[in-house]
């Protein structure tokens, strides 16, 4: 796994451009991305175009032996472009213009704006596409970052229309999949059709649907062309986008698809205090950040492009968006920079280099302070990079279980959640961490994924299940675990024909015929563990595996398939978990809170999560907090 660091050469005297070369390349980094912002200094005119600062940089950065990953500029699009084009910035859900004067200030359906952005990724590509400084490109940064996927602008709104045109042939077939006989809600013509904000109440989630999926698209769409555009300058370069945590705004393996390796941006503080984790385990893991946040993420993004993928954002300390931003241990940095090595990354790059003394940034640390001298992180990032050096090669194995994943997913329950506290993120996250704290590694797929080989698979919840799925699950010789919800709609957002589960009832026969939410604080106690959140009362012939303190099936299980009922607690995957690995004659590991497992080929990597020490009986020896262990398998 190569290390490397996020650099703006535009932000510093060239002077010193050298001295940070050479110190980068003597502290073990090798990859430098730079770029990724600097269009007003790349074209401060229209059509003029400044080469020579870009030209210096990066033959700055190569003369000290290292590798560039050169991004497309296109997230800070300049002020003189949006005064020539001021319609392009996207219009969010309240109907307010997104202004310049920050970043992502564009709207992805702007013809205008692709065409531009087209443009400077074909200048940017004719240039420095045959440079052999260059070892990756990035395609812009962050698609969606700052809830800039959604646009409800007049240019979205007539890309949509023309969307729904090419999937429905005819307004009438449109009609008919939405239901718009609903509430007089049927249209004449495509060309009445808008985007689904701003109206009274609820908008029809048929409309919501298809709205995300025409966004999700259209975010696709621009990165491919960009791609096709670096491909003909710079064949055979392998091309990457950095995604983001916690994230299902647009489809990842969509975008996925169209490079080379899926990288993403790894800021395991900011996440713990910025999503659902609990008050108690935001304490516990304050300067560790959640045990199974950055390789929950590494699984996830290794589906996503073919098995190659890396962090391109490594955080090094305390950032500067999430509410609280505190610093890591010590031992930290370099404990997330070996796990993602631990995962198969090929990268793992910190952002950034120095700290910025000016604008938005300025309090998010680097690897160097503002003044040039070394922030605490540095010490760490050497210390990981003898530790690669020392192990060699790490080649990923595949996992034991499979955990499918799906964004349509969280757009379904998202748009109609029905209980504000399920949150397919959070039961998804759950399921993986359960299988995480008994020692087993998981692969993160999508539904079309080959899921022969596993020996179990989990599906947290899956509301549309694709054609063909139920029959791949029934063919499956290992475990298999459904989740509430599943199978609970059809593809134009419908309650299926027969009830809940449709398609997945061919797996394991049971209807769901009433669900009910539960709103926090309510925990009805069951054998063993609790029911809160969400229930479903299912009719079938087969006799509970599991069942609340009311008889009412929680778990039904049949010839190796289970479909659980409720939102699963802690207790209840943790008593699934161990039946599964029972049946499918798999070993489980009893780790201590906060530590966590994971295998290569070559060796097995013990991971310390935990604020304090904690004592490993196998090895023999305390594994102080934020630490790591290296077996030779």
């Amino acid at each position: 796994m190569k290390l490397g660091c996020c650099y703006y050469p535009e932000h510093w005297p060239e002077e010193r451009w050298a001295e940070d070369a050479q110190r980068m390349a003597a502290m073990g980094l090798s990859l430098v991305r730079i770029g990724e912002f600097a269009w007003s200094r790349i074209e401060p005119e229209p059509g003029r175009y400044d080469w020579g600062w870009l030209d210096r940089a990066i033959e700055t950065l190569a003369g000290a032996g290292l590798k560039v990953i050169l991004g497309t500029p296109t997230a800070t699009p300049p002020k003189w472009l949006v005064d020539r084009m001021p319609d392009m910035v996207a219009i969010d859900e309240a109907g307010r213009p997104r202004g310049f004067g920050s970043r992502r200030h564009y709207c992805f359906s702007h013809e205008g704006y692709r065409t531009e952005a087209a443009r400077i990724t074909a200048a940017l590509a004719q240039r420095y596409g045959a440079h052999p400084a260059i070892a990756m490109w990035q395609t812009d940064n962050e698609y969606g970052c700052h809830d800039t996927v959604l646009s409800f602008s007049p240019a979205a709104a007539s890309a949509f229309r023309g969307w729904l045109a090419a999937r429905y042939g005819n307004v009438d077939a449109l009609n008919t999949a939405w239901g718009n006989v609903f509430w007089s809600m049927e249209y004449r013509s495509f060309a009445e059709v808008g985007p689904p904000h701003l109206t009274v109440t609820e908008a029809n989630p048929a409309h919501w649907l298809d709205y995300r999926r025409f966004a999700s698209d259209q975010v696709a769409s621009f990165n491919r062309e960009q791609v096709a555009i670096i491909r003909a300058h710079a064949p055979g370069v392998p091309i990457t986008h950095n995604f983001m945590g916690f994230f299902t705004e647009f489809d990842h393996h969509d975008v996925g698809r169209d490079i080379d390796v899926a990288t993403w941006d790894s800021y395991p503080l900011g996440f713990l205090e910025q999503f659902w984790f609990s008050a108690d385990e935001k304490a516990a893991f304050l300067r560790q950040g959640h045990p199974d946040i950055a390789a929950f993420h590494h699984d996830l993004y290794r589906g996503c492009a073919g098995g190659r993928w890396g962090v391109m954002e490594q955080q090094p300390g305390p950032v500067n968006w999430a509410r609280f931003n505190p610093a890591p241990l010590p031992g930290m940095v370099a404990l997330w920079t070996l796990e993602a090595a631990a995962h198969g990354a090929e990268l793992t790059s910190y952002f950034r280099w120095r700290q910025a003394p000016f604008a938005q940034e300025q309090m998010h640390a680097g690897l160097l302070r503002p003044d040039s001298t070394e922030a605490e992180a540095a010490d760490e990032v050497r210390t990981a990079a003898a530790v690669l050096a020392d192990i060699g090669p790490q080649a990923a194995v595949k996992a034991e279980a499979a955990l499918v994943f799906t964004y349509e997913a969280a757009w379904v329950i998202g748009i109609q959640p029905q209980g504000q506290s399920f949150r397919y993120l959070e039961l998804v996250f759950e399921c993986y961490s359960a299988l995480r704290q008994r020692g087993l590694d998981v692969d993160i797929v999508a539904p079309s994924a080959d899921l022969s080989g596993y020996r179990m698979v989990v599906v947290p919840s899956l509301p549309i299940v694709p054609d063909g799925f139920a029959e791949r699950l029934a063919a499956l010789e290992c475990p298999v675990l459904i989740g509430p919800r599943s199978g609970s709609k059809t593809a134009s957002f419908r309650i299926p024909e027969g009830l809940a589960p449709g398609a997945l009832r061919e797996v394991i026969p049971l209807t769901v015929t009433r669900v009910e939410s539960l709103r926090d604080g309510v925990a009805e106690p069951a054998d063993g563990f609790t029911v809160t959140r969400w229930r479903e009362d299912v009719a079938s012939d087969l006799a509970p595996e599991l069942a609340d303190a009311a008889e009412r099936a929680v778990v039904s299980y049949k010839d190796g398939v289970r479909y659980c009922a409720i939102w699963p607690d802690r207790a209840l995957l943790a008593l699934l978990v161990e039946r599964m690995a029972a049946e499918a004659g798999v070993a489980l590991l009893d780790l201590p809170p906060g530590i966590r497992v994971r295998r290569t080929q070559t060796h097995v990597f013990t991971f310390n999560y935990a604020a304090e020490g904690v004592f490993i009986p196998h090895l023999g020896s305390l594994l102080p907090p934020a630490s790591w262990h290296l077996d030779p398998r």
